[in-house]
Order: structure tokens, then C-alpha cells, then sequence
């Protein structure tokens, strides 16, 4: 069995996922063997893992001509079809999926090779991050899965979030605004039944998880594939943007909502309902939850 160094974040991510460490720990103890069979099944040499890499994945450019990354992963809800997510788009905006391998609780996926692959988020201002992702987006949006898609619904996650995070507040009950809390979770159950139309959601699609690449200038990776209200998209990337967020979170919202034909009460509710969920692990999020507050 051949020695693959492991990058210290995903080491640390192992370690640190509180009850699931065992099972985690075993994966990563089996993660050089796993990438020996692979690396024998598809006939591929590999070069070094990225650095810093992933939390859930490991991942290595393929030596050779095809311009190819192999993705090793653990399997989890929000990456279970990413695959499929990418087929469906085949390459309209996002990396080709070339091959896939479940291997028990491991996903791995032969990817195309974003070259020089710099992250959007280094290359370019907010601002213009914000037209390079709504092009992406609407793209995306474009490519219909089949009606018998096996993607998960938007209204299912936020069904368990607002469950999760309604238990959370009860047992911490001083860390947040009771009414603010309940209005975040009301709007988690209730935005997803309420759109008017379903699409193929990235769901995660933020400026470091868009490359430079040589087919197109940029192109996404690392979906995390639901269906559902496309006004939800855009959500994650407003999230990102620390500073923008905390001096004008309302304006931001417009102006995301503007680029992408979203209706921008819809999106200030979505940004509102996350914005206070995650402010219970992160303070910082108060703020901008308030000033959105319907």
C-alpha cells in the first residue's frame, strides 16, 4: 500500500466532528488503501493532495494529458449526488464529472481540472465576484434534471434545520432573540413549499468555490445538490461576503436579487432566516439578522 500524506485540515475536520469522530477516524485510517484501489481501478498516478485541501475529501491532481482531479470522500447528505448534479449540467458552467466509485461511506469522482484553477475569490473584487456567480447561476438553473431526479428537496434540509436549530435555541435560550428565533424558523419551514417554481440548486456556490480554468474562464466545483427555490442559491456567496453583509445586508440582497430576476423580498427572507441560524455559532451574524428582520 502506497504512503499518501493527508492535509492538516482534513486531519483536524476528522478529529473535530464531535459523534461521528469514530467512523470518521476509521475512513481516514482506510483512505490510503481506498485511494490504492482506485488509483489501480482507473489506471491514474497521482500528484500531490491540494493544499489546504478539503474538510470532507481528498483530493489530488491526476498525472498525465486528461487534465483530471481525483475527489475522495466521505459520504455525507449534502454530497451524496454530487455526481449527478454535474452530469446534469455536463460542463455548462461547472467541472465534468468523468467517473464515479462508491466504495461504502466513500464517494470518489474523477473530475476535470480547473487550470490555472485560482479561486474567484483572489481574483477579483466583490463586486465582480457577484456577476461572475450570477452568470454561473442562472446557467445552472438552465439544466433541468429528468422528473425522476434523485436530488433531495430544499423543503427536506430546511425542515431539519429549523428542527435543529428550534432544539438549539431551547437549550441555549439566552443567546438569541426569542422572536428572531422563531421567525427564522417559521420562514425554514415555510419559504421552500412556497416558491413558484423548482430548479437544480448548487447550493453552495460561493467565490472560493469557483476556479480559473482554460475550457471556460471560470467554472464551479464542489456542489452540494438540492431541488428547490432558486431565490435559496445565491444565499451561501451573500454569507461570504463579511464586510458587505455587516454595513448594508438589506442592499446586498437587492442587489444579488437584481442580477439573478429574484424577487428581493424573497431573497432578504432567505438571507434573513440564515443569517440568524448561523448567528448562534457566530455572534457576528446578529447583526445583519436584525437589519433584515421582516
Amino acid at each position: 500500500m502506497s504512503a499518501i500524506r493527508i492535509p492538516r485540515l482534513l486531519i483536524d475536520t476528522v478529529m473535530e466532528d464531535g459523534p461521528r469522530t469514530p467512523a470518521r477516524r476509521r475512513w481516514l485510517a482506510a483512505l490510503p488503501e481506498v485511494v490504492d484501489s482506485l488509483t489501480s481501478e482507473w489506471g491514474i498516478e497521482l500528484g500531490e493532495p491540494y493544499e489546504p485541501g478539503g474538510r470532507c475529501g481528498w483530493i489530488a491532481p491526476v498525472d498525465g494529458p486528461d487534465a483530471l482531479v481525483l475527489k475522495v470522500s466521505w459520504r455525507h447528505r449534502e454530497a451524496e449526488h454530487e455526481a449527478d448534479a454535474l452530469r446534469v449540467w455536463d460542463g455548462d458552467g461547472a467541472v465534468r464529472c468523468v467517473a464515479e466509485r462508491v466504495i461504502g461511506d466513500t464517494i470518489a469522482l474523477l473530475l476535470e481540472r480547473c487550470d490555472p484553477g485560482v479561486q474567484l475569490k483572489v481574483a477579483l473584487p466583490e463586486p465582480d465576484q457577484d456577476l461572475v456567480i450570477a452568470g454561473l447561476m442562472r446557467r445552472l438553473w438552465a439544466r433541468q434534471p429528468q422528473p425522476d431526479h434523485p436530488f433531495e428537496s430544499l423543503e427536506a434540509m430546511c425542515d431539519d434545520w429549523a428542527e435543529s436549530f428550534e432544539r438549539d435555541c431551547s437549550s441555549r435560550p439566552h443567546r438569541l432573540d426569542p422572536g428572531l428565533a422563531q421567525a427564522a424558523i417559521e420562514l425554514l419551514r415555510s419559504l421552500p413549499g412556497s416558491a413558484d417554481r423548482g430548479v437544480l440548486l448548487c447550493t453552495d456556490l460561493h467565490a472560493e468555490n469557483v476556479l480559473s480554468a482554460q475550457r471556460e474562464p471560470w467554472l464551479v466545483i464542489d456542489p452540494k445538490p438540492f431541488f428547490g427555490d432558486p431565490a435559496y442559491d445565491p444565499i451561501q456567496h451573500m454569507l461570504n461576503c463579511d464586510q458587505r453583509l455587516a454595513d448594508d445586508p438589506v442592499g446586498l440582497s437587492q442587489r444579488i436579487a437584481g442580477l439573478l430576476d429574484l424577487e428581493p423580498q424573497r431573497v432578504q427572507l432567505w438571507l434573513f432566516a440564515r443569517c440568524t441560524q448561523e448567528s448562534l455559532a457566530d455572534p457576528a451574524m446578529g447583526e445583519p439578522a436584525h437589519r433584515l428582520r421582516p
